[in-house]
């Protein structure tokens, strides 16, 4: 009788387009399908509270009918699925993937063409997307617009960088929707490559809050063979729909059936600290695609950069106009004196690396062609493997394995794609032969082929391409400029970080938003893990190079918990060994924080005004925890409930001092020990740009307690 009933109600939905709910596993979040006139729609609630009103689904396909509206449903099928995972790197040991699906075929009687929509519903929010089925009417296809859109119930608050097709280094502005487009023009800031879409799109993971403290993000996952969708706001209705990135003559994806979308996601919850630990981005992203992953390890990296990014030193080698590859003889041209990749240079910083246990030394600018690479739209620009007269390739090599230190690679491609993937097997290659395993590659400027955006399909499918090709050789990829991160990192772990955001390098340029680290783990985080580049221990830009007056907007200490806010598998110690010299206290932090974790949990959120992150290092008892603060001093109260109620810890807390502040005394730290348990509470005070960071460790021998206070 059951089936017959299940028969009658499916035969109904045909017929009338009926809706269809589908609940999360625990029954808080609710989605509602149906088709209203033929057009598909969605609507999502959370513990009854309207999350997405009603909101219209469809493509507008070129120089064919659309696949928007005049459908029918021609089948739907539900399903659950619940399964524990375990990455190759991560904030967790492992993951659990449950969800409830429905998957609605729909049928285009005028066209006899067949459209299936498949929901995914967590407990903690909805990926869906469409897939195209091979059909005998429709096999290649190309979208114009893709009119997804996500209806928001109000006027929520939103922290939001603009909409753009080359990039997302803009700092975030903070309002409410309806104030987008009248904050938009002084939103826009300069940079060496950008498109602005229009005066109210704006960029995923886009994070909100409503009115009454629910927490919604909207984001994308699984990005590939697809160009980036950004969000048009309609802000007289609250309605988001998607944006894709135009190719060179303006469409958004050539398709070829049976094909995908990414998935579109929607996380919600009532608490800021859930949207830090939802795993939605990765469990819509398919399983590790490699046998063997023992050649994919974290790394913690010093290099020759941060001097550079500060104008102190000079990536070229001459001060010659212009260049040509293999035809200037570098043997005979006069060094400018400031080239920072020098065989010598580089040797103390191997040094420093190999006395303070970091895995690796990035060196950019050691290899031929930086005189001009900037801003020329030159194509053939580098090769990637010609060293300049003063970098000695096998030398550095020999000296950095004598010291058990990796040397990382530098691409640096000036956008000049075409010239990156022709070199590519070769470049990795020379990687290979000289013990190279992780590369850092940059887009910066207008990508070649000219009139291509970074985040389009063909770039979208080169950067997938160049991780893939990575693998071939166990190579580490870290992407900088390249498209935000969508969890593919699941699926391609080589994929070991990406920038894809305003970093610390723009500290140099002028400065981030003192508020700018307690909103990127909401959204920019949400796809992936970033190379933020932190611990600049001297704020005053000038003491390397008198001629920039930038201050980094930080206190020491929140550099310090940067290490635990900002998660990556590959983390930096941007600053100078020389710098590092006169705070070796402080440094001991960055010297024994973990960069692979167990367990993650976040004690205190709110987005734009601080995040506090306890974790667990992998493999240990060992516990960090870090805060990071907006302009306003606060006091961070943290409970140690999450300790093993069995044992004693002695935690050494590295803080803000009373009169620190990030603009008047960012340099003030303490550092203190205290005995703590799974009862202790600690209240910390945190300046203007400031936090503290903490190691937790369990107590061996009841000698380590003498002399230490009890927390």
């Amino acid at each position: 009788m059951k089936r017959l009933l299940f028969f009658v109600a499916f035969a109904a939905m045909a017929i009338f387009g009926r809706a269809e709910d589908l609940s999360s596993p625990n029954g808080n979040m609710k989605l509602t399908f149906e088709l209203q006139d033929g057009i598909p729609t969605y609507q999502l609630s959370l513990n009854g509270h309207a999350i997405i009103k009603p909101s219209q689904l469809g493509l507008e396909l070129k120089d064919t009918e659309s696949l928007l509206d005049g459908f029918t449903i021609e089948n739907s099928t539900n399903s659950a699925f619940d399964e524990t995972w375990q990455p190759v790197w991560g904030e967790s040991s492992s993951i659990r993937n449950n969800y409830n699906e429905l998957a609605v075929t729909l049928k285009q009687p005028s066209t006899n063409r067949i459209l299936l929509i498949r929901f995914r519903v967590f407990d903690d929010g909805l990926g869906f997307r469409y897939e195209f089925p091979q059909q005998d009417n429709l096999n290649y296809f190309v979208v114009k617009k893709e009119r997804s859109e996500f209806a928001m119930a109000g006027d929520h608050t939103a922290w939001w960088i603009p909409g753009d097709y080359d990039t997302q280094e803009y700092d975030y502005t903070t309002s409410k929707l309806s104030e987008i487009g009248g904050l938009m023009e002084n939103a826009i800031t300069p940079n060496s490559s950008q498109t602005p879409i229009s005066a109210t799109a704006v960029q995923t993971a886009l994070m909100m809050k409503t009115d009454d403290g629910y927490y919604i993000n909207l984001h994308e996952a699984a990005l590939k063979d697809y160009s980036c969708m950004h969000l048009e706001l309609d802000d007289k209705n609250m309605v988001f729909e998607s944006v894709l990135t135009p190719d060179a003559v303006g469409n958004m994806a050539y398709m070829q059936t049976p094909c995908t979308t990414p998935w579109r996601t929607v996380i919600a919850c009532n608490n800021a600290a859930d949207i830090l630990m939802s795993n939605i981005t990765l469990n819509l992203n398919e399983p590790c695609a490699y046998e063997t992953t023992d050649w994919i390890k974290p790394v913690k990296y010093i290099g020759v950069w941060w001097e550079m990014i500060t104008g102190k030193s000079s990536w070229s080698y001459t001060n010659l106009p212009s260049v040509k590859l293999g035809k200037t003889d570098y043997s005979k041209t006069t060094p400018n004196g400031t080239h920072a990749a020098n065989t010598k240079h580089v040797k103390d910083y191997i040094d420093f690396a190999a006395e303070n246990g970091f895995d690796a030394v990035l060196v950019e600018g050691w290899n031929e062609g930086w005189e001009d690479w900037f801003g020329k739209s030159k194509d053939y620009v580098f090769d990637f493997v010609t060293p300049y007269p003063d970098f000695d390739v096998k030398a550095l090599r020999e000296y950095a394995l004598s010291k058990n230190v990796k040397l990382m690679m530098h691409h640096e491609t000036s956008g000049s794609v075409r010239n990156y993937e022709r070199h590519l097997d070769t470049a990795y290659r020379f990687m290979a032969d000289n013990g190279y395993n992780s590369v850092k590659s940059g887009y910066v400027g207008d990508i070649i082929p000219r009139g291509e955006y970074h985040y389009g399909q063909w770039m979208v499918n080169h950067y997938l391409y160049a991780v893939k090709k990575a693998a071939d050789y166990k190579i580490m990829v870290n992407a900088h400029e390249a498209v935000r991160p969508t969890g593919l990192c699941r699926t391609y772990p080589n994929l070991i970080g990406n920038e894809s955001a305003r970093g610390t390098e723009y500290e140099a340029f002028g400065g981030n938003n003192v508020n700018h680290t307690t909103i990127l783990p909401f959204t920019r985080l949400t796809g992936g893990p970033m190379d933020y580049t932190p611990g600049i221990f001297e704020p005053d830009v000038s003491v390397h190079n008198p001629d920039n007056n930038s201050r980094v907007r930080t206190t020491l200490a929140r550099q310090l918990a940067l290490y635990v806010t900002m998660y990556s598998p590959l983390q930096m110690a941007a600053d100078l060994p020389e710098v590092y010299q006169q705070h070796m206290d402080a440094f001991q932090f960055i010297k024994d924080v973990a960069i692979d974790w167990d367990k993650t949990l976040v004690l205190e959120a709110e987005p734009g005004d601080f995040i506090t992150y306890a974790r667990k290092a992998k493999g240990s008892n060992t516990w960090f925890v870090g805060r990071t603060n907006d302009e306003e001093a606060r006091t961070s109260e943290i409970s140690f409930d999450f300790l093993s109620p069995d044992k004693k810890y002695i935690a050494t807390v590295y803080a803000d001092a009373k009169d620190a502040n990030w603009e008047t005394n960012p340099k003030a730290y303490e550092i203190k020990k205290y005995v703590v348990s799974s009862k202790s509470v600690l209240r910390q005070f945190c300046a203007s740009g400031g936090g503290y960071a903490i190691r937790i460790v369990p107590v061996e021998d009841k000698a380590e307690l003498k002399g230490l206070k009890k927390l």
